[in-house]
């Protein structure tokens, strides 16, 4: 039996139920980056909130889930993964129930830091139960089935909650609604808690027999955590551009109808999950895995290009940008192998959570620059950086494989 695995691991069936539980858990986390930014509207009608307040909001939730995500990384090796999820899930249902009872900003924004706080551990958290309990040829499935997850949580969370807004007439009656939502999901996981068993003690004895006994903060001198950490900001900031700003910048400078570049965005996550489970397919083939990323990052970035050029008919343009979602979707899987890989025996939680902050303040900081542009007047600015960023991932994915082959040709000496 290999470290990783848990006793189950021949049990393919059992391996299908962890995956489906840390995906629900992880669509979850993502369900609750947007608690807030749907019923933006209703606060600015019911509150009188300025846009630049509401984005204080946003930039808090990245800002408590950035910090804590490096900090929950260390709790989870401690503790164990899974009584960490119960935790996280415990943060979204308080969060909810707080931007029920909100009677203001300072509601509001408590409502952020228990979100955020929720959100923080959940990759470490999932990412060391996947890695301990999963097979080792269903793990790159594995890891495909987290990323579509997530997108599936973000596209959920819009229509749940204005659903519920419209069928109750309150958006007090929606964001209970979420709270029953994560408690149904809090619940499921603790009937079904042997499946998401990290057997925690059991990895620490065999790390300390294996003479893991490095300093905590050790793996933090390693280049390559930061070169994940590197990757992440640089895709994040891309998606960043796209998620947020692809539907005005393609009406600006193609002139297409918001009814039509509002879909941009959907159709991006779309062809990002369908990316996900081709390259879900790819890890277990590949050995360099450096380079799927650089070419499937590189295929986005053309795509992103040729939209920035204004070359494209206007529907193309639109059709070009929602496909450059298959290019990043690609290379996630190939991503979150790459971060294993480059994890020290016995960190798995804290590099994970080190590196997955990356996405934080890659979220926190790029918005603001990418909005500035737009104010600028310079709409194709959002594809020609989305796709530099992506430039600069590739770069920062490229050397950490070569620092994984030169360890691994090294190795036997």
């Amino acid at each position: 039996m290999t470290p990783t695995a848990s006793p189950s691991a021949g049990d393919a069936r059992r391996d299908v139920a962890t995956i489906s539980l840390i995906g629900l858990a992880h669509g979850s986390s993502h369900f609750f980056h947007l608690l807030l930014p749907p019923m933006f509207p209703a606060f600015i009608r019911d509150f009188g909130l300025s846009y630049a307040e509401l984005g204080l909001l946003v930039t808090v939730f990245f800002v408590v889930s950035g910090v804590g995500q490096a900090l929950a990384g260390f709790v989870v090796d401690r503790i164990g993964a899974r009584p960490v999820l119960y935790g996280a899930m415990g943060c979204f249902i308080a969060g909810s129930l707080a931007a029920a009872a909100a009677q203001g900003f300072a509601g509001l924004a408590l409502a952020a830091v228990l979100a955020g706080l929720g959100n923080a551990p959940l990759h470490p958290a999932d990412f060391t139960i996947l890695n301990r309990r999963i097979s080792p040829q269903r793990l790159g499935h594995a890891f495909s089935v987290h990323g579509i997850s997530g997108n599936l949580g973000w596209a959920l969370a819009p229509v749940f909650l204005i659903g519920l807004t419209a069928a109750f007439g309150s958006w007090r009656a929606a964001y209970l609604g979420c709270a029953l939502l994560g408690a149904a999901v809090l619940v499921l996981l603790v009937a079904q808690r042997e499946l998401i068993d990290d057997h925690h003690d059991a990895h620490v004895q065999r790390a300390a027999v294996a003479g893991a006994t490095e300093h905590p903060m050790a793996f933090l001198k390693l280049p390559s955590v930061w070169l994940c950490f590197s990757f992440f900001f640089w895709t994040t900031a891309a998606l960043s551009a796209i998620q947020s700003f692809a539907s005005p910048a393609l009406q600006r400078m193609y002139g297409l109808p918001l009814s039509t570049t509002a879909f941009v965005v959907t159709g991006y996550m779309l062809c990002g999950a369908a990316g996900m489970i081709v390259g879900g397919f790819l890890v277990a083939r590949a050995e360099r895995l450096e380079r799927v990323i650089a070419g499937a990052m590189a295929l986005a970035a053309a795509l992103l290009l040729l939209v920035a050029s204004g070359w494209l008919p206007g529907l193309v343009a639109a059709a070009a940008a929602a496909l450059a979602g298959f290019g990043t979707g690609l290379a996630g899987p190939s991503r979150d192998m790459l971060i294993k890989r480059a994890a020290p025996p016995g960190a798995t939680g804290r590099v994970y959570g080190t590196v997955y902050s990356g996405l934080d303040v890659g979220f926190a900081l790029s918005a603001p620059v990418f909005g500035a542009l737009m104010d600028a007047g310079l709409p194709n600015a959002v594809f020609g950086g989305s796709a530099a960023a992506m430039a600069l991932g590739v770069l920062s994915a490229s050397f950490v494989g070569l620092a994984l082959h030169r360890r691994r040709r090294l190795a036997p000496a």
